[in-house]
């Protein structure tokens, strides 16, 4: 079993990584937030997930543990495959899923391509006690829009400041006024950081 791949990208785009390591090039599914953090460097670390089928061999790559445990936690749940699975670490971070799961929020699962009000729930369900056993306490928030919040969140991540005091910064404006823009939340949050 792979664990973990030591090499030099030499190409990358949102879904797929090719990674060299001495001479071989492994194809490697990748998620956006993986994708981002591939995006500074030409040689990583990326941890692998291996799925072996009959008709494929798939390896599938993340650039922290959290997300790579988050997506094996995924794939356990029925109607969740490798494929759903990264789409939903695609559309949101892996904290802000496992705040969903937690709290029991079907509208952010829901949100994602592929994701219906059953699955979600089944998610939920299945999920709720495992991850609730690991999860780092913290107040979760619940906006009425939290696509806005996720948007500008990811996008000042990308810019290089730390999720953690950009979560803060975030949820301190959207107390203030619930109903931003994603423009207007990341112009204010500059402003802060």
């Amino acid at each position: 079993m792979i664990d973990y791949i030591t090499g030099t990208v030499t190409e990358l785009n949102p879904a797929f990584a090719v990674v060299e390591c001495n001479g071989i090039g492994y194809g490697i599914n990748i998620s956006l937030n993986t994708f981002s953090a591939l995006e500074k460097d030409t040689s990583c670390r990326i941890l692998i997930h291996e799925a072996i089928r009959e008709d494929a061999h798939l390896l599938y790559g993340f650039a922290t543990a959290d997300e790579r445990d988050l997506f094996r936690q995924l794939i356990t749940v029925s109607g969740v495959g490798a494929g759903t699975a990264r789409m939903m670490l695609s559309s949101v971070t892996p904290s802000d899923l496992r705040e969903a799961i937690i709290s029991g929020n079907v509208a952010i699962l829901k949100g994602v391509k592929g994701i219906g009000l059953k699955t979600a729930q089944r998610i939920i369900v299945d999920l709720k006690d495992k991850i609730g056993k690991h999860a780092v306490s913290g107040e979760i928030l619940a906006f009425s829009d939290n696509t806005a919040r996720e948007e500008a969140l990811s996008a000042l991540v990308m810019l290089g400041f730390a999720r953690s005091s950009v979560l803060k910064v975030i949820d301190n404006i959207l107390r203030e006024n619930k109903k931003l823009q994603v423009e207007e939340i990341v112009r204010k949050a500059l402003k802060l950081l």
